[in-house]
């Protein structure tokens, strides 16, 4: 659905230049409801703005269902967005001298979808189905922030487009509401939609199925921040740098038992099974680990000798990411929730193993 590749952006002033988007490739998939996170200043809205056609990359490209974007006019690519982008804002943006319904044609009126009589209908359906069927002739000041939102909701799916995107849709609301619109997003998405939408609240993002993070203008490798959640931002993005990308194929051997082991891998694709001994009734049993999972942490925590096998899966090659003892270690130092956490695996794997 969308492609993004190289994209740049950097804004001028008095007082210089500052790139905001450093060289963003990111790829979303039909259907997906996506989670865009990351600290005030670090390139969210911006990043969006790329994807809507509001604003210009100022290198780069960006390709929404096979359609780059930005090879059109302004006029053209308004009409685009006009025909297949639902966009809801923070503050829902709608017009105050128009009813919730008037609200909900507009995008019809402006795209020219829809037959003339056929759009107040569609509309009020919209609105119904956001529950607001009885509110449709009322101005958006005499409803609540929640039923704005709402509405705006519904005007974003006024021309039936394949792509929503929500900038801090929850932002003003208060739990009940926003716990509506999520519903609302996991309903459409369940349709077909894609949406992609910015937050602040962390807990939204367990209700997405992807999350992507943005530190300091670039793009946080999602294994990273699944293997290693308790780091912060800036440490996940150091990571993304340094760790060496390795792909291998199926059977192949990672580490051998009693062999030492260099590297703290995670798995971005594929899977690996491991081979664990136990000392104590001698027996080997296989365990799969999958996409987001680690290994490796047990021996570069004591001896560097594996108490493992681990190979690539059979059913595929495995992709991973690996990072080096020598910038592991000093990363476990540097958060200490985080090395508290590997070390309690380090225990209980041991423990499996008597």
């Amino acid at each position: 659905m969308i492609e993004l590749h190289n994209v740049i952006k950097t804004f001028k002033n008095a007082a210089g230049e500052f790139t905001v988007l450093k060289g963003i490739n990111l790829t979303l998939n039909t259907g997906e409801f996506i989670a865009i996170v990351g600290k005030s200043g670090s390139g969210k809205s911006t990043l969006l703005n790329m994807v809507t056609g509001i604003d210009h990359p100022s290198a780069g490209e960006v390709i929404i269902n096979g359609t780059n974007i930005y090879t059109m006019n302004e006029s053209q690519r308004s009409l685009w967005r006009g025909k297949n982008l639902g966009i809801v804002f923070q503050f829902f943006q709608l017009l105050p001298m128009l009813s919730l319904l008037e609200n909900v044609m507009l995008p019809m009126d402006y795209a020219n979808i829809y037959d003339f009589d056929e759009r107040p209908k569609r509309a009020l359906r919209l609105l119904a189905m956001v529950g607001l069927e009885e509110q449709a002739h009322k101005l958006p000041i005499a409803v609540s922030t929640g039923q704005q939102q709402s509405a705006a909701i519904a005007r974003a799916l006024a021309t039936d487009p394949p792509l929503i995107v929500a900038d801090e849709p929850t932002g003003n609301l208060d739990s009940r509401s926003a716990e509506s619109i999520i519903n609302l997003f996991d309903h459409l998405t369940a349709e077909g939609k894609t949406i992609a939408m910015v937050t602040h609240d962390p807990s939204l993002t367990e209700r997405t199925s992807r999350t992507i993070i943005i530190s300091d203008g670039e793009l946080i490798d999602e294994t990273v921040a699944q293997a290693l959640p308790l780091l912060n931002h800036r440490q996940m993005l150091d990571i993304t740098k340094r760790a060496e990308r390795v792909t291998c194929p199926p059977g192949a051997a990672i580490t051998l038992y009693d062999r030492d082991v260099d590297y703290f891998f995670m798995i971005a694709r594929g899977g690996v099974e491991i081979a664990l001994k136990s000392k104590k009734h001698k027996e080997t049993r296989l365990v799969r680990l999958n996409p987001g999972e680690f290994f490796g942490n047990v021996e570069l925590l004591r001896s560097g000798q594996a108490i493992t096998s681990v190979r690539a899966a059979a059913d595929g090659p495995v992709e991973l990411l690996a990072l080096r003892r020598d910038e592991f270690l000093p990363l476990l130092k540097s958060s200490p929730l985080t090395e508290e956490t590997l070390a309690r695996i380090v225990q209980k794997k041991i423990e499996s193993r008597e």
